[in-house]
């Protein structure tokens, strides 16, 4: 009986509509669009982490490239939870992104979008800590932030395909 039901299972996922995102592998379409966009430079080091994270991510520099990312981003640090002698015991970092995708045959703008996440950092008795804890959790946003982007621009991507 189980048996049954399991293959029953089996046989109505064909039918659900599903699809791997990046079918086809490297050579899938969803693949080697990705890899023809082409990432505008983004200031300041927040803007370094996330270029070279969605560099990384979509294949490397295009070598002809069909699309320019450009970014915006919104960097934070907010102290909060405050102690008694008025110093700060919690900051929190805010890594945002506006960013838009430009077909540059046509100069039009095919994708705005934004991305974002914040990370809570304890503030210590020590400033070394306190800093290098600021920047560690602005490497990790960065990292956040430049998946979200490329998990859009690829959903984007299989959604323009031909035959969609």
């Amino acid at each position: 009986m189980t048996r049954v039901l399991a293959l029953a299972a089996l046989l109505t996922l064909g039918g659900c509509g599903l699809q791997p995102m990046y079918a086809g592998g490297s050579t899938g379409v969803v693949a080697t669009s990705l890899s023809a966009v082409q990432v505008a430079p983004i200031p300041e080091r927040a803007g370094w982490l996330v270029r070279n994270a969605l560099v990384d991510r979509l294949g490397g520099e295009p070598v002809s490239a069909a699309y320019r990312l450009d970014v915006e981003l919104d960097d934070d640090l907010t102290g909060f939870g405050i102690r008694g002698d008025s110093s700060v015991s919690r900051e929190r970092r805010t890594l945002r992104a506006r960013y838009r995708l430009v077909k540059l045959s046509t100069g039009e703008v095919v994708l705005d979008a934004t991305a974002g996440s914040d990370a809570g950092i304890d503030v210590v008795s020590s400033e070394y800590a306190t800093v290098a804890a600021e920047q560690t959790a602005q490497e990790r946003l960065s990292q956040v932030v430049a998946d979200q982007m490329v998990a859009r621009l690829a959903l984007f991507m299989r959604n323009r395909a031909p035959g969609r």
